[in-house]
């Protein structure tokens, strides 16, 4: 069985969203297509996702000097580790998220930092770090209000490209971006250019081998 992790980077809801649209359109049709496929939606702005804060380094101190955590350590410590078990459990990983001030919004950078664990999705080695979760697909929806793939704004593009040098760091390296851009130059051509990328996602949703069911 497929495990496919849908995570939604947008406060918005699904309806008001470009990118949640876009995300929502590839994961129907992934699911249609690989009946057996288990899909899990992660919202990061509905669910815990513990940010890296002092309370967090404390205790990694703490657990380091085998120190018992106060509960509130504690908590946000294993809610940490239920994210990261959750990405390594995962084959096939969807992020649907729309970019902001030429990044992703802060709780797509939240998740990031929560699955980055040295030991469980990377490790350091005598020849560098080398990524753990091995073996993974990930496909990269995102909704841009201009054009940023191509012309003279390419340089401050530091979403897709960044989401996709990180999970290159853990070891997803079959990773398929799917835009939709220049939502924002004329708005009556919106849903004509989400319908465009919609398109294109169902396609490579279609695209994909069909998933062994056990």
């Amino acid at each position: 069985m497929t495990k496919v992790l849908f995570v939604k980077g947008n406060p918005k809801s699904t309806e008001q969203s470009y990118s949640l649209r876009l995300g929502q359109s590839f994961v129907d049709v992934y699911a249609a297509e690989n009946p057996g496929a288990q899909v899990t939606e992660l919202d990061l702005y509905e669910s815990n996702i513990p940010l890296i804060d002092a309370e967090v380094m404390t205790a990694w101190g703490k657990l380091a000097q085998q120190s018992e955590l106060s509960h509130h350590e504690a908590a946000k410590v294993l809610r940490l580790g239920e994210l990261v078990d959750q990405f390594l459990d995962s084959d096939v990983i969807v992020f649907a998220a729309p970019m902001w001030n030429f990044g992703y919004p802060p709780m797509v950078k939240a998740y990031m930092d929560a699955i980055a664990v040295a030991g469980k999705t990377f490790q350091y080695t005598a020849t560098g770090p080398v990524g753990l979760a091995v073996g993974k697909k990930a496909f990269i929806t995102e909704a841009r209000g201009g054009v940023w793939s191509a012309g003279p704004m390419v340089s401050m593009e530091h979403s897709q490209s960044h989401l996709r040098a990180f999970l290159g760091f853990l070891g997803v390296t079959d990773v398929q971006v799917l835009l939709a851009e220049g939502l924002n130059f004329d708005p009556s051509k919106g849903e004509e250019i989400l319908a465009e990328a919609v398109a294109r996602a169902q396609q490579a949703a279609k695209a994909q081998p069909v998933a062994a069911t056990v």
